[in-house]
């Protein structure tokens, strides 16, 4: 059955290219030119994507995700953005978008995020299906799945050694970095690190769950227990037993779900919703949060009690920016990830591209870098990845770090050109205006420095 998505867009002519070119594609695709319509269709109807702007005349694509969530938790949301509002975007993310994709983008790139999740959800069914199924023991997902980067930064060598460290122990782990720093990785590494590591490894996003159906969600619930139980379910417990239940962004979880959580922690024993049986559980908790934990407690928003249990051990992922000698290593790896993704060949960088990863700062750090890479790869025509297909905050940002740009300098020429083109959008008569030089000249430096265009 063909996936239904609704966007939310008030240029017109864009939502009509996005909808013929989705629909080609064997989407269902409906549009609304508002916010108000636009909750309207999500109050009457089921989608599985939503995909809006993030800036609406009468709305805010925030507001519209949280809409979502409420009355439709299962759609999944994609925001597009302006270059300017990545972090507004990475606030998104943090609140339970799927992605978000800056404006201009080529149709190509919005359907490479939704065949990527669609991928994902088709391993977290088979996943689930060996699971109630039984047909064969829970193992630990393949090598190759498990990989992550070890990293050579003071930084990431003081990590990986809590890592090391914690990981044949039973303690409760608490995982604190900011958004996109991969703790659900360092989760991973922590359980195959364990004797844990044949069992299963089951993650939850705490922020995605509705506080009305988190029992059932970690307990568990008995057929007719309430209106939509057609089936006997499994929780997230009893599917991790034996092995490691992470728990990420525990820090959004209600007051009342903390105490439910609390409970089953301190007495290893969890009642499904509307048995009278309980069923005794062997799970090692990992949990993960960018939020102040300890300042939720002194503001009564988490219990303290539960932050002790949750807290045994704590550690802290560095952001990107915190380990800058890493950034290539974790170049290279996306860089491969991509190329196996995309069936393409791109080998690495250019020099101009190098330069501004190197510049930027990486606020939504590799969960950023990783679509980054993997855009680029997508519209890269050569080998190396080239200086126009990088996204412009990536460009912008790194170019607001520096001191005001002179065009006019002759250091680092080429580099100069190269800015002032990108700001021209490449138009070259607005480019030598930049530079301050005139469009003949223009064309003799690019001649000179090999910029082809």
């Amino acid at each position: 059955m063909a996936q239904q998505i609704h966007i939310v867009e008030d240029d017109v002519a864009f939502g009509k290219m996005l909808t013929s070119f989705l629909e080609r594609k064997g989407f269902n695709v409906t549009v609304s030119l508002s916010g108000e319509k636009a909750r309207k269709t999500i109050s009457e109807s089921n989608f599985d994507l939503l995909i809006t702007d993030l800036k609406l005349p009468d709305d805010s694509g925030l507001d519209l995700l949280e809409f979502s969530q409420k009355i439709s938790p299962n759609t999944k949301v994609i925001l597009m953005t302006g270059y300017a509002e990545v972090d507004t975007a990475v606030k998104a993310i943090k609140k339970g978008a799927l992605d978000y994709i800056s404006k201009p983008f080529r149709p190509e790139e919005l359907l490479m995020i939704i065949e990527a999740d669609s991928q994902t959800m088709e391993s977290a069914e088979e996943h689930i299906t060996e699971i109630v199924e039984s047909k064969q023991p829970a193992s630990q997902p393949s090598s190759e799945k498990s990989k992550f980067v070890i990293g050579i930064s003071e930084a990431s060598k003081k990590f990986n050694e809590y890592l090391k460290l914690v990981g044949p122990t039973d303690m409760c782990v608490l995982i604190q970095g900011e958004s996109g720093t991969g703790k659900e990785v360092a989760a991973k590494a922590i359980h195959n690190y364990s004797s844990r590591k044949d069992k299963n490894f089951v993650a939850v996003d705490c922020g995605a769950i509705p506080k009305e159906i988190a029992a059932s969600e970690f307990f568990g619930h008995v057929k007719g227990s309430f209106t939509g139980a057609v089936n006997d379910k499994k929780g997230h417990f009893e599917a991790a037993d034996g092995g490691t239940l992470f728990l990420d962004e525990v820090g959004n979880l209600s007051y009342e779900n903390q105490i439910q959580l609390l409970r089953a922690l301190q007495e290893r024993r969890i009642k499904p919703v509307g048995s009278n049986t309980e069923i005794d559980v062997d799970v090692r908790i990992l949990s993960a949060t960018n939020e102040d934990l300890l300042k939720a407690v002194s503001e009564g928003k988490f219990r303290e009690d539960l932050y002790h249990r949750l807290n045994e051990f704590s550690i802290h992922i560095p952001s990107l920016h915190e380990r800058k000698e890493d950034l290539f290593l974790f170049i290279e790896y996306f860089l491969n990830e991509a190329n196996k993704s995309l069936g393409k060949e791109v080998i690495g960088l250019s020099k101009e591209v190098e330069e501004a990863f190197k510049n930027y700062a990486w606020p939504g750090n590799l969960r950023e870098l990783k679509n980054v890479i993997k855009r680029s790869v997508l519209l890269a025509n050569s080998q190396l990845i080239p200086l126009e297909v990088i996204p412009r905050e990536v460009l912008f940002s790194a170019n607001t770090k520096k001191e005001t740009v002179d065009f006019s300098k002759e250091s680092n020429e080429k580099q100069l050109i190269l800015n002032a083109l990108k700001e021209a959008d490449f138009n070259k008569t607005k480019a030598a205006k930049l530079l301050n030089i005139t469009r003949k000249t223009l064309y003799n430096k690019l001649e000179h420095y090999q910029i082809e265009l």
